[in-house]
């Protein structure tokens, strides 16, 4: 894979949910995918996780934010992210602070997040407050900082990369 043609600048502001994930999941992983490398359309993990989302949940729609896709938001603006981990992440709470700074970026009143876990049943709350704000500024900024350095971030120990749809890139012979 190479970087021709590949210029960071156009990332622009278009930053999306799956950048923040990205970023607290291996920001090596952020850095591939804003590059153009997508494992994930042949991932497992990635299809169950799909249809985890459409199956639950169905009376929902998106909210379709061009650089992001919100799974929903609820009266009162209550953002809502459904996730097919058996475990929550700091990530995903991430993802929600960044979906809050989105909507208030665009003039909406927002009270906070929720992200659910339906395989546990199971669902975490996400504040939406100043601090909250700096978290995600502060995401953003380190997202942006780590999409257009000149090279890939090391990978993490293999360990942490069980179930990652870039694992074979970064691990394989």
């Amino acid at each position: 894979m190479t970087d021709a043609g590949y210029d960071p600048a156009d990332e622009g502001s278009q930053l999306g949910g799956v950048h923040i994930k990205y970023l607290h999941h291996c920001p090596r992983q952020l850095w591939l995918y804003s590059r153009g490398y997508r494992p994930e359309q042949r991932s497992d993990l990635v299809a169950f996780g799909e249809v985890v989302d459409d199956t639950t949940f169905t009376r929902r729609r998106d909210i379709d934010l061009g650089e992001a896709k919100i799974d929903w938001v609820t009266t009162g603006a209550i953002v809502h992210e459904t996730k097919s981990s058996r475990a929550p992440a700091p990530a995903h709470a991430a993802q929600v602070r960044h979906y809050c700074l989105l909507l208030e970026r665009r003039g909406v009143n927002v009270r906070g997040g929720t992200v659910h876990y339906p395989l546990i049943r199971r669902t975490i709350d996400v504040t939406w407050d100043a601090n909250a704000r700096a978290e995600a500024e502060e995401a953003e900024a380190l997202a942006r900082t780590t999409i257009t350095a000149a090279t890939t971030p090391p990978r993490l120990k293999r360990a942490a990369c069980r179930g990652c749809s870039y694992l074979d890139y970064c691990w394989g012979d």
